[in-house]
């Protein structure tokens, strides 16, 4: 069974994100545009920014275009239309912004390459998916061409393509380390349902730090954890359970947190793209006694492998593979370029 035609079958919108840039995402989603035209399924695509251009507009690097069948469903905004190759049939001129003029929704009517782009905010482009439904795709790809945190969070989609590659480091095994670190900050635990996971939930949008213990939330009188580490040791008292933290996770928000209490409490984060710490510095916070939920987390569909950089080097196409493949062994993991 192709990979797309398993896709297609659990979920019914996907986003593909990059470890970074230039880690093979467009190269992925040719990919499975590919696939698609061989199995007969209608694609929704789209962008968080731009895509499909000759050229990388930040890098100045070549890039892959995006090459699209006739029946595709595609949002184009209103500077791009006119460079479309492909024949486009307009559906609706939606109400979403972007730099590039308000996003039309476009049906191709003869195959050729099309630059995409669509609506920044994700509440949008969940509305502007659903309407990609209603025109008859089948699934819907996301490519994450601004950032690949956001574009990950849970809300955007039903599950990610995490596309990776040698363009991350020249060591191969910093490579695996650090996708197989990013699949597992995806896969944290889930809060379980209850009454400690009902009073987060009620108290979600004031976006304040919050503690959970006894019966009660305290509301602490900070909005960020940057730098908090100090003041939430002080607010930590004998019956702390969980301590809930709006936005970004990093070292230093449970640096000066004392040893003992750091592994009396549970931080509790939105998702995990919040979290920005890096492998090895993790791996030693879990073994201090960290321990992290998330009130939602990441299903990650598939790995893709792109073993060539910009930077003039590349790894053994079956090496990395193989080394992926035992990193992380129950998720697909696909060189596209093979």
């Amino acid at each position: 069974m192709y990979l797309l035609e398993e896709l297609s079958q659990k979920y019914r919108t996907v986003s593909i994100v990059g470890m970074a840039k230039n880690a093979g995402k467009t190269t992925a989603l040719n990919y499975l545009i590919e696939e698609a035209i061989d199995e007969g399924i209608v694609l929704g695509i789209t962008s968080t920014g731009r895509d499909g251009e000759n050229t990388d507009l930040v890098t100045g690097t070549d890039k892959p275009r995006v090459f699209l069948d006739a029946d595709t469903i595609v949002s184009v905004p209103e500077k791009l239309y006119e460079l479309a190759d492909a024949g486009l049939e307009i559906l609706r001129m939606t109400e979403y912004g972007s730099s590039l003029g308000r996003i039309m929704l476009c049906r191709v009517v003869t195959s050729g390459y099309v630059q995409v782009a669509g609506p920044v905010i994700n509440a949008s482009h969940a509305k502007m998916c659903d309407e990609m439904f209603e025109y008859g795709a089948e699934l819907v790809l996301i490519d994450g061409a601004i950032d690949r945190k956001s574009i990950a969070a849970p809300e955007t989609s039903d599950a990610i393509i995490l596309s990776t590659g040698a363009v991350l480091s020249r060591s191969m095994k910093k490579v695996i380390e650090e996708t197989a670190h990013t699949v597992g900050l995806y896969r944290l635990p889930v809060m379980e349902d209850g009454e400690d996971r009902r009073l987060i939930l009620e108290n979600l949008s004031k976006e304040q730090l919050m503690m959970i213990g006894g019966q009660d939330a305290r509301l602490l009188d900070r909005k960020t954890g940057l730098g908090a580490g100090k003041y939430l040791d002080g607010e930590i008292d004998e019956d702390t359970r969980y301590i809930f933290v709006p936005g970004a996770f990093t070292q230093s928000v449970i640096a000066d947190i004392n040893p003992a209490r750091l592994r009396q409490v549970t931080f509790v984060l939105k998702d995990p793209t919040r979290i920005f710490i890096d492998s090895v510095s993790w791996s030693q916070l879990r073994k201090k006694g960290l321990k992290v939920e998330v009130l939602a987390a990441i299903e990650v569909a598939a790995i893709t492998v792109n073993p060539s950089a910009p930077g003039g080097y590349a790894f053994d196409h079956e090496e990395l593979l193989r080394g992926m493949q035992d990193a992380i062994p129950d998720i697909p993991v696909i060189d596209v370029m093979l």
